[in-house]
């Protein structure tokens, strides 16, 4: 069964960066599209940037040009690069698959507050 832990979440200050980490149990990791979800308080759960074996990406119009999705497909890893952050960027984040969803585990907590 395929396991995808990820790691990285923390508090920072607006205009701040972090990098999330997702590793993932298997290595047929690799033929999977990921992707990175959030989900704040009292919202649904949205996907905010995929990313295709080959290295093809995509992002919600709302993170565009401040977050980097980016795979080591050796490594089984899955990183998001998320470069000034926003008050609303908060939320739980998520990877899974893009396409039927694994089950979802506990997340990594990113709080931006000043």
């Amino acid at each position: 069964q395929v396991q995808l832990v990820e790691s990285g979440g923390g508090l920072v200050q607006p205009g701040g960066s972090l990098r999330l980490s997702c590793a993932a149990s298997v290595s047929i990791f690799r033929l999977y599209v990921m992707g990175w979800y959030r989900q704040a308080p009292g919202k649904q759960r949205e996907l905010v940037a995929f990313i295709s074996p080959a290295g093809s990406t995509n992002y919600a119009d709302s993170v565009k040009g401040r977050f980097t999705i980016s795979r080591d497909n050796a490594k089984n890893t899955v990183y998001l690069q998320m470069n000034s952050l926003k008050v609303e960027d908060t939320a739980v984040y998520y990877c899974n698959r893009k396409t039927n969803p694994l089950n979802w585990r506990q997340g990594t907590q990113v709080t931006v507050s000043s």
